[in-house]
């Protein structure tokens, strides 16, 4: 009977705690996602910027100066897109997370649902038991 119980129990809190686990692993993902996605977004800006100052210190005379100014609205057009669609890879990941925490939600829920109608039962043949 006791074995019963404790099997019952752990049962219940492997279902109570698996919600949790899959959340804190997605978490992880995720952070992990976008880490990687911050630094290589640096690193790509670095670029950037380096690349124009080595343009800017190549200038030795008026027609590089021409040159170099022209190019700069190329540049910062470039910059901009780049700005762009990394918000977007960033929203559309934070959409993507949130999509996967609101079905981990769900199955808990339907879970919870399913757990408290099974124990219903049990509540009370137990109770007619003793």
């Amino acid at each position: 009977m006791q074995d019963n119980v404790l099997n019952a129990f752990a049962e219940q809190a492997k279902t109570m705690y698996a919600p949790m686990s899959k959340f804190n692993s997605l978490f992880v993902e995720n952070m992990e996602k976008m880490t990687d996605f911050q630094l290589n977004s640096i690193k790509s800006y670095a670029e950037m910027g380096l690349d124009q100052m080595k343009k800017a210190s190549e200038v030795k005379d008026t027609e590089g100066m021409r040159a170099y100014t022209a190019a700069q609205a190329e540049a910062a057009s470039s910059l901009n897109k780049k700005i762009m669609e990394d918000a977007k890879t960033f929203s559309d990941m934070a959409m993507e997370f949130k999509s996967q925490v609101e079905t981990i939600m769900e199955e808990a829920r339907t879970t919870a649902a399913t757990t408290a109608t099974t124990a219903k039962p049990a509540t009370k043949a137990t109770t007619k038991a003793a």
